[in-house]
């Protein structure tokens, strides 16, 4: 069956049962059961539908967490904070941290390199100390998912802005909600795909260390 028909079959059915619903006539188009362009993909494959899945059973938890931390899940605009203006979701309160730890890692750091680093900075993370950082090189994403995963305050900082409805995803969302994390961008949001230039990641890091001199 064409989608259309099965729209209309199931509207025609609905209003046997609603009798203030009127029945589709065979020249009308079928109702607008969706609001236009709303989660509007394309299912590719098998894993992706697995996702999806798992997404939608855990939609009504998301919901009760958006009504308890309202505060903590929703975008902020026009933060001030050391010189520069930001969008944020998250747990505000961490910019007033008493010690804020910048993670830089070169690119050009061994696996060993990386793993003092993260045992050094995780070691200052479990006893109060935030760790900012834009996640860009392989160092800077091991170190801040272990020290999420150990549950210990971070901020990052992200290319890309927030549109009006954006919610953090995934372990972001129970991280921001149960106050562990901080969300900021510099920039507006865009929707293009695009590589973070050299520009842009300088400029992050300077970010990240302003906020963590303030």
């Amino acid at each position: 069956m064409h989608s259309s028909q099965l729209v209309t079959a199931i509207f025609a059915n609905s209003s046997r049962n609603q009798p203030h619903l009127q029945p589709l006539r065979s020249h009308t188009h079928p109702p607008e059961v969706c609001a236009r362009g709303y989660n509007d993909k394309l299912l590719k494959g098998e894993e992706q539908l697995l996702r999806w899945r798992r997404y939608l059973e855990d939609n009504p938890r998301r919901l009760m967490m958006k009504q308890a931390y309202p505060d903590l899940l929703r975008v902020k605009r026009n933060i001030s904070y050391a010189g520069y203006s930001f969008s944020a979701i998250g747990n505000l309160l961490l910019l007033d941290a008493p010690e804020k730890i910048q993670i830089q890692c070169s690119r050009h750091l061994t696996e060993a390199e990386i793993e003092r680093k993260k045992e050094e900075m995780l070691a200052r993370a479990v006893k109060g100390a935030i760790l900012v950082s834009p996640c860009i090189s392989l160092g800077e994403k091991t170190i801040m998912r272990t020290a999420c995963a150990a549950h210990c305050p971070v901020i990052v900082l992200r290319e890309n802005g927030f549109a009006a409805l954006t919610k953090p995803g995934g372990r972001s969302f129970d991280l921001c909600a149960a106050g562990k994390l901080l969300l900021l961008s510099p920039w507006a949001h865009h929707n293009e795909r695009q590589t973070i230039t050299r520009d842009r990641c300088c400029s992050l890091n300077s970010i990240a260390k302003a906020i963590c001199e303030q």
